[in-house]
């Protein structure tokens, strides 16, 4: 009787384990999860559009900024002459054009034995040049007065300021990117996926996602499955021919494809910074793909 209790007991165990690691390598192989997972976020460049010494700037390396918040001023002196010179210049314009339309009408008061056609032609025509002319310095004030506004660079989202590197004194460039602002609004998920686990994926269905070093569990689904990657076997060659790789690997490991995820609500508590990791299992698909077990936090 212990002998038989004995196999009983060993085959048990034996079909336990085999079953458990047939479990375990469909998981690990088929089932639609990844700890290969990234938080992403959009990153906006703040560049002036005016050229010119910082002279202050007024925030701080990680600070929470708001839509229309001043990140840093640059130095308004000459924009400020600018707009001096050119509202003189409006003046001198209008002026001009003053007394081109006093003539062509003190002109148009007198008979044709008076004044020639070609006479009445000419006043006519510096009439509507000095029109013209106030017209041009009308929009160079506008100009003038435009760049003087953004000498104060604005943040153009709600946001955090990240590695901050600007100081006072320096010279910055129009259009060069100085000041990198997370878009607080636009955190997401990007979960790298193997290919051999695509058919189960579908845009929409429901996700679990845990972050490295938390035990919070956020919800989300996915939102795009990305349609190309690089193909590391090929290369453009001359005259736009393919150049394939001659040599050819044996064990063919299983790409990886980007998938999109957005998440449904971050509680308060959590920190989302782009850049962590991330697990992601998909719980759900809307073709009745079969379900994944949650999987423990990471640590």
């Amino acid at each position: 009787m212990r002998t038989v209790a004995r196999i009983a007991v060993t085959l048990s165990i034996t079909v336990a384990a085999v079953g458990g690691g047939l479990w375990l390598w469909d998981y690990y192989m088929n089932e639609p999860w990844t700890r290969d997972g990234r938080v992403r976020a959009d990153i906006v460049q703040v560049s002036p559009d005016v050229a010119g010494l910082v002279t202050d700037v007024r925030v701080s390396d990680n600070q929470t900024v708001h839509k229309g918040d001043v990140l840093f001023v640059v130095d308004p002196g000459r924009y400020r002459l600018a707009v001096e010179q050119a509202q003189a210049n409006l003046d001198s314009a209008r002026a001009e054009q003053s007394y081109r339309s006093a003539e062509a009408h003190r002109y148009e008061q007198l008979g044709n034995n008076v004044v020639s056609t070609a006479q009445r032609q000419e006043v006519m025509a510096a009439m509507a040049k000095a029109a013209a002319a106030t017209k041009q310095a009308e929009a160079a004030l506008d100009l003038a007065r435009f760049n003087l506004e953004r000498t104060e660079v604005k943040a153009t989202v709600d946001g955090y300021v990240t590695n901050l590197q600007l100081k006072t004194g320096n010279y910055v460039a129009a259009g060069q990117a100085v000041v990198a602002l997370i878009d607080r609004h636009s955190f997401y998920v990007m979960g790298y996926f193997e290919e051999t686990k695509l058919p189960r994926i579908h845009a929409g269905a429901p996700v679990s996602v845990r972050i490295m070093g938390t035990n919070a569990e956020l919800r989300g689904r996915i939102d795009s499955i990305t349609r190309a990657i690089v193909d590391r076997d090929r290369a453009e060659g001359s005259g736009l021919v393919a150049n394939v790789n001659p040599t050819f690997n044996w064990v063919r490991l299983a790409q990886r494809i980007p998938v999109r995820i957005v998440l449904d609500e971050v509680p308060d508590s959590l920190q989302l910074v782009a850049g962590r990791t991330a697990t992601v299992s998909v719980i759900g698909a809307p073709d009745g793909a079969p379900k994944v077990a949650g999987l423990p936090a990471e640590r």
